[in-house]
């Protein structure tokens, strides 16, 4: 029996319950086990990581301080390796990680009191003769003297060498790796010097397992065989993705903190690994012990299991198509073919990206596709952010995969490469990039081998064909697509993707017509609790949302737009799409109504064509786009009009009762105005564009041309 430091009061120990958090604590335990939660104690920085800082609380334990507990940024802390500081620890999980709190005091001075703690009692500084631990057992047992004898951890007897740490003594160096929360362990034989460790006789060799099969074999050593799919560089541990033939799982190397474990290993490497399975905040972790790259014919015996299996689960099973429809029937194949390259992407750890137009039809298609990848993702990597890793929306613009977005999407891959080890991506256009003025980005894809398939329900040019890997364009094998949308050919390879999510897409089809959709697509939205009103409010929803910050893809928000899967509390019952095409309602009718009063109605050689300035009289950033505007004017057009001209500075749109090709009204307003500069940007399904200075010159010609084509 003692008395407490602080107030005095008799306590089994040096301080009260109610002053415990006034004292500072210099721990000399050897086990995380043996630390008091809700103390604080004085650490010393080890490394940092892009979530939190490493933090040794004494010579044998370090813990986590989580950005999340900081009073200020991370990027402020002024802390270095070695610096002393102090924290407080917030609990011990089961598995020997340490979380800690922030503490604002960070002096000695700010304490009222200090004391020493080891594995089994607690002393006042002046009392203490202990080493650099208790020298007790995790048990809390001494290992030396009598029962209460204290002795230091490198004293000997009759000139022996000191006793090590048992092997069951939990004895880590920890080091939590990337974002995902996980801890590199070194034991205390692990620092032991190799000459003084027996090396044990015989040591049987591991079986090899799957990395589908240690979700049950956390706290074994295991054996791992498989393929490195990406490297990062912790300010702790090395951490390496490994793939086998069942799924992905990240495998922690601690040299030390920063340092690159194993740096010949690299990306694409055939490689053994074993090491401990750990279970760290909901991920799955190997803590590395070995890793060897093969060669020759152990290398060969790996690759070929990892092709095999990529081959039997990436070729979807029967083609079964959503519904009849003639258009997408005439790809079939090419259906088959994308659902695959997909699902192979995704089995080999590659990222997805999908680059869609930001309209209504192009986010509901590509929706479409990011509800079959997600689940199957999820399914083969083990860290709980895999989602926003290896799947990504990036809507575009225009029709065009230009210059300017292959530039982009390349400095992302190999920022991403090159900083994280990852993969070079699949990129999928859906909707876009089907005519040959995306072939130069396409080409600047193909110098990184990087491949890309195009999805698009538009007429698109026979030269995108040896552009991209797969081409899944009706327009190309004569189909009729006059009665077809992105969301059509979208949705039929989602379902060939995962299908799981078949009864979730089929309703998609006919959420993406503005009229005239399909019967057979009306009867599935309808069997899937869809009447004609709830699509349309989706419809309108989804393409007023898609225009505001139209460069991001808003995955929660479009996905509680489409989908009323009840998974949680988020407004899936119609009430969120009803709300937002409410507006969309609104915003339309009053442009709409703007630009009635201020159409122009030429008749050419008998053809009546209604001619809005797009520039003097819509507010051009405001929602609707020209695009959507014009749409909604040509349906909405006086009997009688075939053609509705949409006339700007420098662009010009065409929407036509009949097909309207273009690109022929471009090359004839080409002739007729020479000097204007003119060009087709997105092909048949396009638009014009020209220099401002000859708009009077283009209007006229545009007319000419289009009094001859509809004559």
């Amino acid at each position: 029996m003692g008395n407490c430091i602080i107030c005095g009061t008799p306590v089994d120990g040096e301080i009260c319950e109610s002053h415990e958090e006034d004292v500072v604590f210099e721990f000399h335990g050897n086990a995380p086990s043996q630390l008091t939660p809700n103390r604080y104690y004085r650490g010393t920085v080890d490394g940092y990581a892009d979530f939190g800082v490493f933090v040794d609380v004494g010579d044998h334990v370090t813990g986590l301080l989580h950005r999340s507990e900081l009073d200020q940024r991370l990027e402020s802390l002024d802390w270095e390796p070695g610096d002393d500081v102090y924290v407080q620890v917030l609990d011990v999980r089961d598995n020997g990680n340490v979380d800690l709190g922030w503490s604002i005091r960070q002096s000695e001075r700010d304490f009222r009191g200090k004391l020493i703690e080891t594995a089994d009692d607690e002393f006042r500084p002046e009392d203490f003769e202990g080493g650099t631990d208790s020298g007790a057992d995790s048990d809390g047992q001494s290992r030396a003297g009598g029962d209460d004898a204290e002795q230091p951890a490198d004293s000997s007897s009759e000139g022996e060498p000191a006793e090590q740490p048992t092997p069951e003594t939990p004895n880590t160096t920890e080091a939590v790796a990337g974002g995902s929360g996980s801890v590199a362990t070194e034991t205390a034989a692990a620092s032991t010097p190799t000459a003084d460790r027996e090396e044990p006789d015989d040591e049987p060799a591991l079986n090899r397992t799957t990395i589908d099969a240690i979700d049950d074999q956390v706290g074994a050593v295991v054996r791992l065989e498989g393929e490195i799919v990406s490297v990062r560089q912790t300010s702790g541990p090395t951490v390496f993705e490994l793939r086998d033939e069942t799924g992905t799982v990240e495998c922690a190397a601690f040299e030390e903190a920063g340092v690159r474990a194993y740096p010949d290993v690299g990306v694409d490497d055939v490689v053994a690994l074993e090491g401990e399975v750990e279970r760290h905040h909901g991920d799955l972790q190997v803590e590395t012990e070995t890793l060897d790259v093969l060669a020759g014919e152990d290398a060969d015996a790996v690759g070929d299991r990892l092709e095999n299996a990529i081959e039997r689960e990436a070729r979807p099973g029967e083609i079964d198509l959503l519904a009849d429809h003639e258009a997408v029937s005439a790809v079939e194949d090419s259906i088959e073919d994308a659902a695959t390259a997909i699902r192979r992407a995704i089995v080999e750890a590659r990222p997805v990206v999908v680059r869609h137009g930001a309209t209504a039809d192009g986010y509901v298609a590509g929706a479409a596709i990011e509800r079959a990848v997600l689940p199957l993702v999820r399914e083969k990597h083990t860290r709980e952010d895999a989602e926003y890793h290896y799947f990504e929306r990036r809507p575009l613009d225009n029709r065009v995969y230009g210059m300017d977005t292959a530039t982009d999407d390349v400095t992302t891959m190999l920022e991403a490469r090159d900083r994280h080890g990852e993969q070079l991506p699949l990129v999928v256009l859906v909707g876009v990039g089907s005519t040959v003025e995306s072939v130069e980005g396409y080409d600047l894809l193909s110098l990184y081998d990087a491949e890309a398939l195009v999805v698009d329900d538009s007429r698109a040019d026979e030269e995108i064909v040896d552009a991209v890997a797969t081409a899944v364009t009706p327009s190309l094998s004569g189909a009729d697509v006059s009665d077809l949308t992105s969301t059509a050919l979208a949705a039929n390879i989602a379902a060939h993707i995962n299908e799981d999510v078949r009864a979730d897409v089929e309703h998609l089809p006919a959420v993406s017509y503005w009229v005239d959709a399909p019967e057979a697509y009306l009867e599935l939205a309808t069997d899937a609790g869809y009447d004609e009103t709830a699509i349309s409010e989706r419809r309108e929803a989804v393409a007023l949302e898609a225009y505001y910050q139209s460069y991001k893809d808003k995955r929660e928000l479009v996905a509680d737009l489409l989908f009323a899967d009840g998974e949680d509390d988020r407004p899936r019952d119609g009430d969120l799409a009803a709300h937002v095409s409410e507006q969309f309602r609104a915003k339309l009718e009053t442009e709409l109504e703007t630009a009635r009063e201020n159409l122009e109605i030429e008749d050419v050689d008998g053809v009546s064509v209604a001619v809005l300035d797009t520039d003097a009289f819509t507010h051009r950033y405001n929602f609707p786009t020209t695009t959507l505007l014009l749409d909604a004017l040509h349906r909405r057009r006086d009997e009688g009009t075939a053609v509705t001209l949409g006339v700007g500075d420098d662009e010009l749109y065409a929407r036509a009762e009949d097909s309207l090709d273009v690109r022929e009204l471009g090359e004839s307003i080409a002739e007729a105005a020479p000097d204007a500069g003119v060009s087709v940007v997105g092909g048949a399904d396009g638009h014009v564009e020209y220099l401002p200075g000859e708009r009077d010159a283009v209007r006229e010609a545009a007319l000419e041309a289009l009094g001859e084509t509809l004559a």
